[in-house]
């Protein structure tokens, strides 16, 4: 299989000289976390992803995108779709500009983790569980902590997701950057204290914006079904959980990583 049989050629980009505000906008209104950037002759130069965007700190601004195109992973489409898998976890990118070749950087297509797991071959995947793969160290948000807060510690901390649980430790939703994004809410002030803490600004709280319902699991669900309900949600992540209580979480990543394990590609 090669990143031209699944690649996406359904493409939004966005120039170099076009503002950030615009980008917001582009990110928002096609509800996608990140952007390739081209020049004016159609040629890939960076990608543009959602925490560059939340850096953003007024609406007018006329900053443009040039100053934070991100380094890419070279993928064309003739590349062994295991290859491009290694390019893209070892780059951390969840997105990657695909180009005509490796000498001609115009843009062809885009591949996506997303894409990837979409055309795993699950009955090839050994039976592991996600008990054995999940991250057990996991931030969570209270839905009383105000977006400043959790907008602060998304870009600390580079996540694009939080699960918010109760103060009885009850997992209840979960905070995304997309949903900070689409709303608008981007203009927020520094939030300070640690990561329960309220913060300072006057800003909504996570409850109002949070995603429900909470898509879960459990930890003997096996990975090719982990990999099934991340399709069937559309969504980054999935909790684990142990009678309402969160345990681990489980990420397009981390799976990606257990089908290269496995001939899952091949």
């Amino acid at each position: 299989m090669i990143v031209g049989d699944i690649m996406t050629t359904d493409l939004v980009c966005i120039k170099e000289h076009d503002v950030m505000t615009y980008a917001r906008k582009l990110l928002r209104d096609n509800h996608l976390h990140s952007l390739p950037v081209l020049d004016d002759k159609g040629r890939v130069v960076g990608m543009l992803d959602d925490q560059d965007v939340l850096r953003l700190h007024s609406n007018k601004s006329e900053v443009t995108v040039s100053g934070y195109a991100r380094e890419f992973p070279l993928i064309t489409p003739d590349m062994e779709v295991r290859d491009a898998v290694k390019a893209l976890i070892g780059a951390q990118q969840h997105r990657a500009p695909v180009m005509k070749s490796s000498t001609d950087k115009t843009l062809v297509g885009i591949l996506s983790d997303t894409n990837l797991l979409r055309h795993v071959r699950l009955t090839k995947l050994p039976p592991k569980t996600v008990g054995e793969i999940m991250n057990t160290k996991v931030k969570t948000a209270y839905p009383d902590d105000s977006i400043a807060k959790i907008w602060g510690n998304m870009l600390e901390w580079d996540y694009t997701g939080i699960p918010v649980v109760s103060h009885d430790d009850e997992v209840m939703g979960i905070i995304t950057r997309s949903d900070i994004i689409k709303v608008g809410f981007s203009r927020v002030v520094t939030r300070s204290g640690d990561f329960h803490d309220s913060g300072s600004g006057k800003t909504p709280k996570v409850e109002k914006l949070m995603s429900t319902p909470l898509y879960s699991i459990n930890s003997d669900t096996t990975i090719s079904k982990a990999i099934e309900s991340i399709i069937q949600y559309d969504v980054g992540r999935i909790c684990v959980t142990d009678n309402k209580k969160l345990i681990g979480i489980v990420d397009r990543f981390s799976l990606l990583k257990e089908c290269l394990a496995a001939p899952g590609f091949e």
